[in-house]
């Protein structure tokens, strides 16, 4: 990132969390006009198939919980 780009991102971090949402979102939506990237494809792509096989129960779930333990119990290795 640019000097500048940093600077910004310095005085975001101390807005509160509202406006920083705020602010993303509208950064979001500025962006939504460009073309998505090979991996943003590959991403979409993945996601799609996973939500296909959720819905057809294809797919074995576990609770957040579970899943944010697991996460941990993995970084701490």
């Amino acid at each position: 990132m640019t000097a500048r780009a940093l600077a910004l991102e310095k005085q975001a971090r101390t807005l509160p969390a509202t406006e920083r949402e705020r602010l993303a979102e509208r950064l979001l939506i500025e962006m939504t006009g460009e073309p998505l990237t090979a991996v943003d494809e590959a991403w979409v792509t993945e996601a799609e198939k996973r939500f296909a096989a959720w819905k057809r129960k294809g797919a074995k779930t576990v609770s957040a919980t579970k899943a944010l333990r697991d996460i941990r119990k993995e970084l701490l290795r």
